[in-house]
């Protein structure tokens, strides 16, 4: 089906019944169990299929030690359980003959009581889908644009040892056979920085591993896919977009893909990553969200009567509450240190809140490929990086744009202007705030902009996130620490200068230091040298 007529994927509703009697004649001997933590990082525990029954849907399995999960329970309340989910059954591809694996997604509960656990970051998409049904939303569609990096390998410098210990210098070298920096005898087709949208084979060397990532997903997951291309950087930026799905299915669909992918890599010998700015100088990856509201049937952010995107007025007050809430969304949708890295001018990146149709450069976008068109018109938030906890994340923007709804919040005037090239007195005319520059900064915002979530987010979630996430800041920003990545690589010529953004985003150039005079290095960084150049290795 063409995608300007697109409908919403399908997701499988498998019951009880159904997955134990395939489990019963595919002859699956294992049964693994999927979730994430508080961070949104997978989990998982292998089962016999023998202890897998209609009762265990039921009471759950009980094996989880709360206590071992990031954010999950303290040591003396450790005891938790796990409902796998029949509609998330999937055979997974990599184990045949003996060892036949099949999976599915769990919900946790307490142990004991079989309460709901609070901080499952499902249990948290569910009560937003519940939150926006009282409002009179029967569905909400989500379609995420996940981009990543498949490279070839990472090798540690000067040693793997000097990444723990890294009193002389530390860092890393990306190794990608598209990156003008590798070596390959001339073999190789390099991509140039910013010059990867698009190219056709062999200048595109990851046109199989997508193919193979894509046939998975779709012959084992049952995931609905539209497209697959090499995106804009260097050294094997990819995307893959599934088709549009209800927040639940989604979120599941987004750990499913992260798990495929890293797997996929790891059988051809290759590693992706979801780190948002592994590569100084060249664009990150993101997540652009697409997102609408129905109800009974029909899309609530379509108006054909609009003459200037076509969207409603529930969709512009819906633009209202992620623009207001902006800041404090940026500690679930941007949740690493290295987000910020991408949040910087002149890489396709967000900076700037403000709304726009076409605007590639404002953090709202109203998509205007086709006209007319009800199923088809949605907001596309472009702020999040692939990093995020999809379950928390979704549910987070949901409230955020549902408060606008319910507040009636303007989101102002459209900015159909280049916001990268406003000067800063022209911005302030326009009334466009600036995106947090760092991790801690966005959780500040978060700890006094935080009531629009209080009906999804329990409290005692939003305050494990938040000393989880300050904690994480305080370990890369103690000075000398190995831990003080985000790491970025700058590869440059031997008699050129260095230049590099610090962590409030002024550019700082240094001339190189002369190989006979290493203690002119940069200050807090490490040079690494090598035969064409060297590596610069910045803390911040």
């Amino acid at each position: 089906m063409a995608i300007a007529s697109s409908t919403p994927a399908k997701s499988k509703r498998m019951t009880v019944a159904s997955a134990l009697k395939r489990i019963e004649t595919e002859g699956i001997r294992w049964i693994d169990l999927q979730f994430v933590d508080v961070l949104g990082a997978l989990q998982h525990i292998t089962i016999p299929s023998t202890s897998l029954g209609a009762e265990e849907f039921k009471r759950g399995v009980g094996k989880l030690d709360g206590s071992s999960i990031k954010g999950f329970k303290e040591i003396h309340e450790s005891d938790m359980v796990m409902n796998p989910d029949p509609s998330t059954f999937a055979v997974l591809p990599w184990y045949d003959g003996a060892h036949k694996t099949a999976r599915f997604f769990v919900d946790v509960y307490e142990g004991g009581s079989h309460e709901r656990f609070s901080r499952d970051s499902r249990y948290m998409a569910q009560r937003a889908v519940q939150f926006a049904a009282e409002q009179g939303y029967d569905t909400t569609y989500w379609g995420p644009e996940i981009e990543f990096f498949v490279f070839d390998g990472i090798r540690m410098l000067p040693t793997a040892d000097a990444v723990r210990n890294p009193w002389s210098g530390a860092g890393y070298e990306i190794l990608s056979r598209e990156a003008p920096w590798q070596a390959t005898d001339g073999k190789n087709f390099p991509i140039r920085f910013k010059e990867g949208y698009y190219p056709a084979p062999p200048v595109d060397s990851l046109q199989d591993f997508r193919n193979e990532a894509c046939r998975v997903l779709i012959d084992s997951f049952g995931l609905t896919l539209d497209a697959h291309h090499h995106e804009v950087a260097t050294a094997g930026q990819c995307e893959i977009d599934m088709r549009y799905d209800e927040l639940v299915p989604m979120a599941d669909n987004v750990v499913t893909y992260r798990y495929v992918m890293k797997m996929v890599a790891h059988k051809m010998g290759m590693m992706a990553t979801f780190m948002p700015k592994p590569i100084f100088g060249d664009n990150a990856s993101g997540m652009h969200v697409h997102q609408s509201l129905w109800t009974k049937g029909k899309n609530m952010m379509f108006d054909p009567k609009d003459e200037y995107a076509e969207i409603s007025q529930t969709c512009r007050y819906y633009i209202g509450g992620l623009m207001d809430h902006a800041r404090s969304l940026c500690a679930f949708t941007n949740p690493t240190t290295n987000s910020y890295r991408r949040l910087v001018p002149g890489y396709e990146a967000p900076v700037f809140i403000a709304w726009s149709k076409r605007n590639r450069s404002a953090n709202i976008r109203i998509p205007m490929y086709y006209q007319g068109i009800e199923a088809a018109k949605r907001i596309e938030y472009r702020t999040p990086d692939p990093a995020c906890n999809p379950y928390l994340s979704f549910a987070a923007m949901l409230c955020a744009g549902l408060d606008g709804v319910k507040r009636k919040i303007d989101p102002g005037n459209p900015v159909d202007e280049d916001l990268y090239h406003l000067s800063a007195s022209k911005r302030k005319e326009y009334g466009v705030r600036e995106l947090p520059g760092s991790l801690k900064e966005s959780i500040e915002h978060l700890q006094t902009d935080y009531m629009f979530l209080k009906s999804v987010f329990p409290q005692d979630l939003l305050e494990k996130y938040e000393e989880l996430k300050l904690d994480e800041h305080l370990q890369t920003s103690l000075p000398g620490c190995a831990a003080s990545a985000p790491v970025e690589v700058v590869s440059v010529p031997a008699q050129a200068e260095v230049a590099f953004f610090r962590a409030d985003h002024h550019a700082v150039t240094y001339p190189t230091p002369p190989r006979k005079n290493p203690s002119r290095a940069i200050p807090r960084s490490a040079v690494m040298y090598g035969a064409s150049g060297f590596r610069m290795f910045v803390w911040t």
